[in-house]
């Protein structure tokens, strides 16, 4: 089976802040990188000089990727799609919450839930959803 990737496409009022973003994410979890940032260079179409063509990076081992692009999309992010994390302790939940939570919008505190012990769910300040979920 072949390796899949998440893709974080950084468009309209997000666009310009795929780098901070990939700085921010990781720091919030052990074990992750960036792997390679590609900036677009002058001209090219898509971006403007020194904003983000490409960017390849881990969290907590898993691969994902960005990209920004400045032409008019008719979409952005969305909780429809969001990243699904399994935290080894309500520390962890807690903390990743946090940071997440600063400067987004919080769609449910975490709490216990039925289908989870501690359960949250959080759009962090770039409009990217994940859920935090303890293990």
């Amino acid at each position: 089976m072949q390796k899949t990737a998440t893709f974080f496409m950084f468009v309209g009022e997000q666009c310009g802040r795929a780098e901070e973003a990939v700085k921010f994410y990781t720091s919030v979890f052990d074990h992750s990188a960036i792997q390679q940032i590609v900036y677009y260079g002058p001209g090219e179409m898509g971006g403007k000089e020194g904003m983000v063509k490409r960017a390849l990076f881990t969290l907590g081992g898993q691969e994902y990727m960005a990209s920004e692009n400045t032409f008019p999309h008719p979409f952005g992010f969305t909780p429809a799609v969001s990243v699904f994390v399994n935290c080894d302790t309500e520390a962890e939940l807690d903390a990743r919450f946090q940071k997440f939570a600063e400067g987004g919008t919080v769609l449910m505190p975490p709490g216990s839930y039925g289908f989870s012990r501690k359960f949250g769910w959080v759009s962090d300040r770039f409009g990217v959803s994940w859920q935090l979920n303890l293990a």
